[in-house]
This record gives structure tokens, sequence and C-alpha cells, in this order.
């Protein structure tokens, strides 16, 4: 299973970052190349443990539909997704904060399971490993920089 390691580091404070990375209206900001819209569930504000929302978003051509749940939150330190309904065979997203000085250090963990068997790995291998760590990578650029922007 691909899993994909992001750290971030954010000069401000944990509960800021916290709430900026559960923040629903924020994410469709970062996702703006894909139309990303949420359509079901919590459709704006900070979404909350044992919600879900469902994304409609046009990735790779292909307007698809994704319903996440978070399973698990501690604030303002962790919080983990998982994919219900969606492309994917499987698709779990931690985040971890840590406050360090001045500075919260922000960490993903994206683990993911396309479907298609010895296809899908090779696609993962070749193509969508890159594609989603650039999509996570312009979301958290976007936390980051709306957070050094409130400070």
């Amino acid at each position: 299973m691909p899993e994909i390691y992001l750290k971030t580091i954010i000069k401000a404070d944990i509960q800021t970052v916290f709430d900026l990375a559960r923040d629903i209206d924020l994410h469709q900001k970062s996702t703006s190349k894909t139309k990303e819209k949420a359509i079901a569930g919590r459709v704006s504000g900070l979404i909350e443990n044992d919600e879900t929302v469902t994304w409609k978003a046009k990735h790779l051509g292909v307007y698809q539909t994704h319903t996440s749940k978070i399973i698990n939150m501690e604030k303002p330190y962790q919080f983990t997704d998982i994919m219900l309904k969606g492309t994917f065979k499987s698709l779990k997203h931690q985040h971890f904060f840590r406050q360090e000085g001045e500075n919260t250090i922000m960490t993903d963990i994206f683990e993911y399971e396309s479907p298609f068997g010895i296809i899908g790995k090779v696609f993962n291998k070749i193509f969508l490993t890159n594609y989603l760590k650039n999509f996570l990578l312009e979301r958290n650029q976007l936390i980051k920089t709306t957070a050094e922007s409130s400070e």
C-alpha cells in the first residue's frame, strides 16, 4: 500500500493550524484546480469527529465523488479520516500537529490502495503517488500561508 509522508513547518500556534486543516471551506479553496466541492454531510466550517463529507471533484479529466469520515480526533493534536465510498480500494489520511516554539509541525500520513490489482500498482508508481503528493502539498501550502498571515 503506497504511503505519502509530508511534514510542514508553520509559524503559527497549534490550534490555528489544526482548525485550518479541518476547515471545509479552506479545503475547497486549496482544490480549486480540481473544482472540488463539498456536496453532502458537513459542507462548510470545521469538520468534527464522527462527521462525514462527500466531495465532488474532477480528477484526471473525470468527475468523481468521494465520501470521508473523521474516525478519530484529539484536539488539537491529531485527526484521522478514512474513505467510506470512492474511487480507491481504501484510503486513510492521518493528520498530526505538534507545537515547537513558535512553530507548529504538521505531519500528514496518507495511505491508499488503488483498485485494479497489478495495473493499479503500476499506475501508482508511474503517476498517482506524485499526483496525490502534489495535491496534498498545495493544500498544505494554503494552510501555511493562511495561518502565517493571521499571526
